[in-house]
């Protein structure tokens, strides 16, 4: 027998009788930004969504949902947003009307996302301006479209904005928060003015950083005085770290920083060169000095590099930066150059402070054969007591220093880097005539051993100049560095009764383990003083 198949007509009024029950009506309403006129459009799209329900006898108000001043973009800075659908995921809301698609949402993958997850459960979304229902069969092709027009718009508006932005960094236009910088105020015009007592906190900050203290200790410091941040906040170790990389406490200003990726992420980004950065010289008056600035950075990144190992990896790696105690970061084995590490040794009960080569203490005399132990109360001592020989000697010293303050600061060598890359420029000169002439006259030969002797120059030159500017480098770290000790002789007594951590970081470059009986004092500068223990 065939199969027979029999027809159930489709019931015109199932429709009627679903929609008999009264629904769940909520409104979600957004303004792009916090400005008068927006304002106003925001009060008037609630007034419009509360008459629009209340006079629909088959609905029933829910809520108005309003996020104001709030990107579109983003879903999770839209809280009315976030919980307008978690009452919908709670089948407490049964049909959302908006404006439109970008009141709704900015960016094309959470538009679709939320409208396909609320049409799963049964919940609709009526877009006024698009008449778009979400519910209808063809709505997701239009919604489709439209979300991505307003994307498109959101995009279009980030772009402009961030063009006003990069225009006014050329101008040299610097927006400084002085409302979260320590150290600044806002006059009457409106321009940035120091705060004396907070200015004294940012310069005894940098000062303690430059003596050898880390960020946790300074933070400690503070807090321990009853210091707080511009905030009203305790310090810790990032707002210190904030403080003593800001620019903009020498006077000056560095803009474009940092970018934002694009509109939809919101992702900041460091301007690692990307885009141009822009500095602003004396744009208002400066706390810390370029010289402490510039101390502070190298004094950073020299902390960084040192990376923390394990303990059986000390023979080729030094360990973190210690701030505990200056004698760690200063006392090297004079055999096998390892840093020497401050141990505790308990002998017939009595404990005894003693300072080791790490090398000798991993491995025995394995890479360190001959390397003493010394007694810390001996090492103070000794390294007190070069301390104010180095002092005692007062205008000789100075003079040591000023002398060798001179000699980084050459002038020959930036003449003959000049030198160098003028005589670059005219190889390279050269080498584009006797090419032309080659091409000109079809004689390469005869042009091939002169071309390859002007690249052979070419190349040392350019190894010369990297070289040279290296050392120029170098030496303006270390001009830098006898300017601050100078300034120190000059400012501070150093006439020490006992040993103290300070005076040997801002003083001593390195200390040097002879033998057990002698070690080697090199002071910042280059004065080398001999002691014994």
């Amino acid at each position: 027998m065939p199969s027979q198949v029999i027809i159930i007509p489709a019931r015109p009024d199932a429709e009627t009788v679903h929609s008999k029950r009264q629904l769940n009506v909520a409104a979600y309403c957004r303004v792009s930004t916090d400005e008068e006129e927006q304002e106003t459009s925001f009060e008037a799209q609630i007034g419009h969504y509360t008459e629009k329900i209340n006079s629909n006898t088959e609905w029933r108000m829910v809520g108005i949902f309003a996020d104001e001043g709030i990107t579109g973009t983003v879903d999770r800075k839209r809280p009315e947003f976030l919980k307008m659908i978690q009452l919908c995921r709670k089948k407490k809301i049964d049909l959302i009307l908006t404006k439109s698609i970008s009141r709704f949402a900015r960016n094309t993958v959470d538009c679709l996302k939320y409208v396909r997850e609320l049409k799963a459960i049964g919940i609709g979304i009526i877009f006024e301006k698009e008449n778009i229902d979400t519910m209808r069969i063809d709505s997701e092709m239009l919604l489709t479209i439209m979300s991505s027009f307003a994307q498109a718009e959101s995009e279009s508006i980030s772009k402009n904005v961030s063009w006003g932005i990069r225009q006014s960094f050329k101008s040299g236009k610097v927006t400084m928060n002085c409302k979260h910088m320590l150290g600044y105020r806002k006059n009457d015009s409106g321009e940035p003015e120091i705060v004396p007592e907070e200015a004294e906190t940012v310069r005894e900050i940098y000062k303690n950083y430059i003596d050898g203290y880390s960020l946790n200790q300074i933070a400690g410091h503070l807090n321990d005085k009853g210091i707080t941040t511009k905030c009203g906040s305790k310090w810790s170790s990032s707002s210190i770290a904030g403080i003593l990389t800001n620019e903009k406490y020498t006077g000056d200003a560095v803009l474009q920083k940092t970018y934002v990726l694009d509109c939809i992420s919101k992702k900041r980004c460091v301007n690692n060169g990307e885009l141009p950065k822009y500095i602003v010289k004396d744009h208002h008056k400066a706390i810390i000095s370029h010289t402490d600035f510039d101390l502070v950075q190298a004094e950073m990144a020299r902390r960084k590099s040192k990376r923390k190992v394990a303990e059986k990896l000390t023979k080729t790696e030094n360990g973190k930066y210690s701030a505990k105690f200056a004698l760690s970061e200063l006392l090297i084995c004079g055999e096998c150059g390892t840093p020497y590490r401050r141990v505790t040794w308990t002998a017939k009960g009595f404990k005894e402070i003693k300072w080791r080569c790490i090398n000798r203490l991993q491995y025995g005399k394995k890479y360190c054969h001959n390397s003493p132990t010394i007694s810390e109360d001996s090492l103070h001592k000794a390294v007190t007591k070069a301390i104010n020989q180095f002092c005692a000697v007062g205008s000789e010293v100075k003079d040591i220093l000023k002398e060798s303050l001179s000699e980084v600061i050459d002038p020959i060598r930036n003449g003959s880097i000049k030198a160098a890359q003028e005589r670059l420029e005219l190889l390279g000169r050269n080498i584009d005539e006797l090419i032309s002439l080659a091409v000109n006259t079809g004689d390469t030969d005869s042009s091939m051993a002169d071309i390859q002797k002007f690249s052979n120059e070419m190349t040392a030159l350019r190894e010369f100049i990297e070289n040279e500017k290296a050392k120029q480098d170098i030496s303006e770290r270390k001009s830098a560095q006898l300017e601050a000790v100078l300034d120190r002789l000059e400012k501070e007594d150093f006439c020490l009764t006992e040993y103290d951590d300070i005076a040997a970081r801002q003083l001593i470059d390195y200390i040097k383990v002879v033998d057990k009986n002698t070690i080697i004092i090199c002071f910042k500068g280059g004065v080398e003083i001999k002691e014994e223990l």
